[in-house]
């Protein structure tokens, strides 16, 4: 989707209303739950507010990176994919040029000497620039002295925007992710942590940079619910459906996390909105259908937690 600058706030929210849907319409399953994290950013290309989605992938051979902005016509997105294969240094930095709508784009990278903690999005030491009439609309990572050097590329009057980033972990007790809830703030490490075998009752603990936010003691009977929480005041809400883990063959579906920052709506009833068949262990989550994006509410963090026996 695209549209005019002039209207900021209302476009911002045209191009938060379809994620439910389109979640909904993509449902994961074991074949396609690869390795992966993507992030969808607001961006202002060519005199439109556009959303250009990060998708970073590894498999057992290699990195891939994958850089895909919407056109304005609804038509398919435009893509650039890098793959980073760990025996080509040289393919580790690299520039691409791709048109958008006649307009072009230029993608500049530098993954040299990037630092990974687990997870396929690089923590720290590299760039990935996105230039547009030598505007930087986008850039990701630290290393941002060296991207604007390379580029020759000015600063963006209006900064990119991340509104959602979905991850898939996989694990057998643990499974850790990381987010801003504030975009001008830190970012925080988010760890979910499972008991769901053995003599005791099945239990899960939620922790935000190391404190325990939720502790839910037997699971097999709250599988399914939503917590909000205080991280530096802040109020985040949290839901979870783990139904998977305690009900479905192993490897067969995932646990999903919600993670949204701000106040639960007033008119908002997520429980009876997320009732519905509790045997499905193949379908999308019954908490796809509590997605519900407004002017107040730009971030949202899904964390599909697949366990590994």
């Amino acid at each position: 989707m695209a549209f005019r600058v002039s209207t900021r706030n209302h476009s911002m929210s045209s191009l938060q209303q379809p994620l439910a849907q389109k979640l909904m319409n993509d449902p994961v399953t074991p074949k396609t739950a690869q390795s992966m994290v993507t992030c969808v950013y607001q961006t202002h290309i060519a005199g439109f507010w556009r959303n250009v989605t990060i998708v970073w992938s590894k498999n057992l051979m290699n990195y891939s990176l994958s850089i895909s902005v919407e056109s304005i016509d609804h038509d398919q997105p435009y893509m650039c994919k890098i793959e980073l294969k760990p025996w080509h240094f040289w393919a580790k930095r690299g520039y691409r040029t791709f048109e958008v709508d006649g307009h072009q784009l230029d993608a500049y990278w530098d993954l040299r000497s990037a630092k990974f903690s687990g997870s396929p999005e690089p923590t720290s030491d590299f760039y990935v620039a996105l230039v547009s009439e030598e505007e930087v609309v986008l850039l990701l990572g630290d290393s941002k002295k060296k991207a604007y050097k390379r580029t020759k590329g000015r600063p963006a009057l209006v900064e990119a925007v991340m509104f959602y980033k979905k991850e898939h972990v996989f694990g057998k007790k643990s499974f850790s992710t990381r987010a801003k809830f504030d975009q001008k703030k830190r970012e925080h490490e988010i760890v979910v942590e499972s008991s769901t075998s053995g003599p005791r009752e099945p239990e899960m603990w939620i922790s935000i940079d190391g404190i325990v936010l939720i502790h839910i003691k037997n699971l097999q009977w709250k599988f399914r619910g939503n917590q909000t929480v205080l991280v530096n005041k802040q109020p985040v809400q949290v839901f979870w459906d783990v139904h998977a883990w305690l009900f479905c063959a192993p490897g067969s579906s995932h646990g999903l996390f919600i993670f949204k920052p701000g106040e639960p709506e007033a008119d908002s009833d997520v429980e009876d909105e997320t009732r519905g068949d509790e045997s499905d262990c193949s379908g999308p989550s019954k908490y796809y259908s509590t997605l519900s994006y407004s002017k107040a509410s730009q971030f949202c963090l899904f964390l599909y937690a697949w366990k590994i026996e």
